[in-house]
Parts: structure tokens; C-alpha cells; sequence
């Protein structure tokens, strides 16, 4: 069975052009989005969910399936473990041909080296961060000179690392690191 999916980015825009293709090239049923592609898409993974062996998923366009070339790649990936086929009408693409699953491998390739320069892009901009001094996460809880205060308060007996926690307002856990930090152990040792 042809199954047709359509997509719109907007509520304002229509599916009619993409709705006249499937008719000329026979598709059998067709589901309608109207959704940026950028969002979770419910009508997307109900049809995925649908489709059967044997069942051809059509779109008018690449580009109203996937978001990026990689995603496009793990719909497709999907669609192939589960014995559907695919067919792009505006690009010619199908899956049934030599031809078709030549391009989707070719696809694929661009989708992992699209996926490589965006990881070394990431890296290049975290080693330039950490150059000018740039942190990730959360701020701690507490200044060194205050991890200091509460590791002398645990030592000298005021409370349990649990009553601590409480009395500061941290969980037990940020109280732990904060003591094992100041005194250098755990996975903060210095002699590791």
C-alpha cells in the first residue's frame, strides 16, 4: 500500500499541492501535519507506527519527512528494519530501485559527516571557552571559603552531613561533594 505523508510548517499554509502529487501518483491514504519540523511530530510516528511490511511511505519532498540529514537517515533506518519502503515524488528517490537505495547510502555518508563537522565544531568552541575561562553547569552551592566554614562545622560534631544538607538548604549529596572537595577526596583526590 502507498501511504502518503504530507507537512506544513504552519496552520496558516495547506497541503494541497503536496495532496494533487499523491493523487497522481496513486497513493493510497494520506496523513496531513501541520507542525513545524523542529517540534515533535504525533502523525509522523503514528504513521511510522502503521506502516507494514510490503507498505511504501511517500512524501512529496525530503524536506517535509526530515529536519537534517541525519534525522532523515534514522527515519529511513526505521522505516528499512521494518520492510517499508520509500519514495520522494519530487526527487525521484525510491527505495525499490538500484538507484534509489544508492542515493540513501550516499545520504547516510553525508548525514554521519554532517554529524562528524558538527561534533568537531562543538569541540573547537568548548576548547575556546575553557581558554577564556568559561565554565558548564551549575555554580556550586558553595564558595571555597564556605566549603571550608561547613567542613569545619561537620568535623567539629554540629550535625551529620544530613542535618548540614538541611540546615543550608542543599541535598545530601551537594553536601557530600562539598566535604569530599574541600578535602580533597573522592574522585577529587589529589594523589589519584
Amino acid at each position: 500500500m502507498l501511504v502518503g505523508y504530507a507537512r506544513v510548517s504552519t496552520a496558516e499554509q495547506n497541503t494541497s499541492v503536496q495532496l494533487a502529487a499523491f493523487r497522481r501518483a496513486g497513493v493510497d491514504k494520506v496523513y496531513e501535519e501541520k507542525r513545524s519540523a523542529v517540534k515533535t511530530r504525533p502523525v509522523l510516528d503514528q504513521v511510522l507506527a502503521e506502516l507494514g511490511p510490503g507498505d511504501v511511505l511517500v512524501v512529496y519532498k525530503l524536506d517535509r519527512l526530515a529536519r537534517s540529514m541525519s534525522h532523515f537517515v534514522s527515519v529511513f533506518e526505521r522505516l528499512r528494519a521494518k520492510g517499508i519502503g520509500f519514495r520522494s515524488l519530487t526527487e525521484a528517490i525510491e527505495t525499490e530501485t538500484a538507484q534509489g537505495r544508492m542515493f540513501l547510502g550516499l545520504l547516510a555518508v553525508f548525514a554521519e559527516f554532517e554529524r562528524e563537522l558538527i561534533r568537531e565544531r562543538c569541540m573547537a568552541g568548548q576548547i575556546a571557552a575553557r581558554a577564556r575561562g568559561q565554565a558548564w553547569g551549575r555554580s556550586r552551592a558553595f564558595t571555597a571559603d564556605e566549603a571550608a566554614t561547613v567542613v569545619a562545622m561537620w568535623r567539629e560534631g554540629w550535625g551529620y552531613q544530613r542535618t548540614l544538607a538541611e540546615m543550608f538548604g542543599v541535598s545530601l549529596q551537594c553536601m557530600r561533594e562539598t566535604i569530599w572537595r574541600a578535602e580533597k577526596r573522592g574522585k577529587w583526590a589529589t594523589d589519584r
